[in-house]
């Protein structure tokens, strides 16, 4: 096997180091927010936790070696003049470590133990490793020594508050290897015939395969693909707990999920190259679709939230998904995404629309996605045009669907559905310059300053022309030199890190982007999908971006705004995505 180049180096202080399918990664994040000194090894399976704290030592005085960190996807490594601490998965729960020069030190990061939290910390005689067993992530993780020495252990089997570590040196030639591997109860002793070279070359030729299917047309135009493949790529964990399929999680920082619209840009950014992968993104919410057929708020290891849901773009992301697909799906897949999406539709028009209403309504913010945006300011049990207009858009697909599988009655159904919607939309909340937000309990409707109000655009051709032309030239003062801005700059509401009021965000992109594509609103689809990809290769991939400086915040390696500077350049190299 020939080793692939590096690819691209990033700080592990914005982008976690991690493989595909692995539930931990290596990190100064340890929580929301909060960055350690020292990089840990932090675990995603029952919430995120730091686990063990990884230090390289000065190998003379055994102080703590002052390193920089470099990283590409195949290798992470501890930098201190010749000396160095090197570290590469050979598995998704097996990190090799090697250090020629620098000895390692390897903490429990917890230091407090009680009957239900904490680190415990024992040399197992019967594999000759040593092993911290966590109770926050219910899962061990065996140190093995290759070779080399344990220089040095501290709190083996104590009870209570204890420092827990042991440290790791040289042999004789200077150098030693280690292996760390996450495991459930117990495994036979760890064995490996593969060189450490080799396993660094694996992991790099394993990312590169995936960069070339996802993104086989990057070039010097989308300097950052590479980039935002490696952040998809090292998010995606393996099935376990309640995760039902292989999952790209929205980071391995603290926002550790699935969410159930975050998904699909995820799936639709992986649909040409990684088809499986695409569909498990799309379908791994419908595997928690409850009784009343409403998609949970989110997914993740050890838990599934039903206190909110998500807005209904999945029409709009399925009739996508289905075009850059590179196999058509078989009768059977598209019956069974047809009953996710009837059931999901009909939560809306039955459960989600009051006695006599023609259009459904939101509980609160956070059923849009938009939480605190500032068209939620007067009430939060709200009708809004934004919400009809995905609703319209699945119908629409609904009756396509139907229509393909032969279910004639409900095709039509569908569709006057979708027409009965829209006209209600058009009627009850277009003044005739903007769609306004309708309180459910006090009839009251208002305006706001904040871009959820023109996400209608989201219709595309299903608009009339002088609506979407209206909406355009609203959209167009929302655009700032980074890209939109979700609360217009001039608004006395604006916050440059105000969540959605005011920073920009890929998921509103993405759909105004496609909606005025689709509405022939083509120069300014362009330049807002210029802005958006310069932003990205200038800031990174963070959740979201102060609008008027461009600066990254909150999460700063976030996948579906990766999955976001795919699609969107994908369809700048190629120009074939309508």
């Amino acid at each position: 096997m020939t080793a692939a180049s590096p690819g691209p180096a990033f700080s592990v202080h914005d982008i976690p180091f991690s493989a595909h399918g692995s539930w931990f990664d290596i990190s100064p994040v340890v929580a929301e927010k909060t960055y350690a000194e020292d990089l840990h090894l932090v675990s995603h399976q029952n919430g995120m936790h730091p686990v063990l704290r990884l230090v390289p030592l000065d190998a003379a005085t055994g102080a703590r070696a002052e390193t920089r960190v470099e990283a590409t996807p195949g290798l992470l490594s501890w930098i201190d003049a010749a000396d160095r601490v090197d570290l590469a998965y050979e598995s998704p729960d097996t990190v090799r470590l090697r250090g020629s020069g620098l000895d390692l030190s390897i903490c429990a990061a917890a230091q407090a133990l009680t009957p239900f939290s904490g680190t415990y910390f024992f040399h197992d005689p019967g594999v000759d490793a040593h092993v911290f067993t966590s109770y926050e992530t219910g899962r061990r993780y065996r140190v093995t020594v290759l070779s080399g020495t344990v220089a040095d252990t501290s709190g083996t089997q104590a009870l209570g508050s204890a420092d827990r570590s042991l440290t790791v040196a040289a042999d004789a030639d200077g150098t030693w290897e280690i292996a760390v591997e996450e495991l459930d109860t117990a495994r036979p002793p760890y064995t490996s015939s593969a060189a450490f070279g080799k396993i660094v070359e694996s992991a790099q030729n394993a990312f590169a395969d995936f960069a070339d299917a996802v993104a086989p047309w990057r070039s010097s135009a989308t300097p950052a693909a590479e980039l935002a493949a490696y952040v998809v790529w090292s998010a995606t964990v393996r099935p376990a707990g309640l995760v039902t399929r292989p999952a790209v999680l929205m980071s391995k920082h603290w926002m550790d999920k699935v969410w159930s619209w975050d998904h699909c840009f995820n799936a639709l950014a992986l649909a040409p190259g990684c088809p499986e992968l695409a569909r498990d993104q799309f379908l791994l919410p419908f595997d928690h679709q409850d009784g009343a057929g409403a998609l949970p708020d989110s997914v993740t290891h050890s838990e599934v939230l039903h206190n909110f849901v998500k807005p209904p773009i999945h029409g709009w992301a399925f009739r996508l998904l289905r075009r850059r697909l590179p196999e058509p799906l078989g009768r059977e897949e598209l019956a069974a995404t047809y009953r996710g999406l009837k059931h999901w539709t009909e939560f809306w028009l039955t459960m989600r629309r009051a006695p006599g209403a023609e259009l459904p309504h939101y509980q609160h913010g956070n059923d849009s996605g938009w939480d605190n945006a500032t068209t939620f300011d007067p009430e939060r049990v709200v009708i809004t045009a934004e919400l009809a207009a995905f609703l319209i858009l699945q119908l629409h697909e609904l009756a396509e669907l139907a229509a393909e599988l032969g279910h004639t009655d409900d095709a039509l159904r569908w569709t006057r559905a979708a027409r009965e919607t829209q006209a209600a939309m058009l009627d009850r909340l277009w003044t005739g310059d903007r769609f306004v937000t309708q309180g459910v309990d006090s009839g009251d409707t208002w305006t706001s300053s904040s871009l959820l109000d023109l996400m209608p655009i989201a219709l595309g051709e299903h608009l009339p022309q002088d609506i979407s032309a209206v909406l355009a030239d609203r959209i167009e003062a929302h655009l700032t030199p980074y890209g939109l801005a979700t609360e217009l700059p001039a608004s006395p509401h604006y916050l440059s890190d105000g969540y959605w009021r005011g920073p920009i965000w890929a998921p509103s992109t993405v759909l105004v982007e496609d909606g005025l594509r689709r509405a022939g609103h083509h120069g300014l689809a362009d330049e807002i999908s210029a802005r958006f990809r310069a932003l990205c290769e200038t800031h990174g991939f963070a959740e979201n971006f102060d609008a008027l400086t461009g600066r990254g915040l909150r999460d700063r390696a976030y996948t579906w705004t990766a999955s976001s500077y795919l699609i969107l350049a994908e369809h700048h190299v190629r120009g074939d995505r309508h």
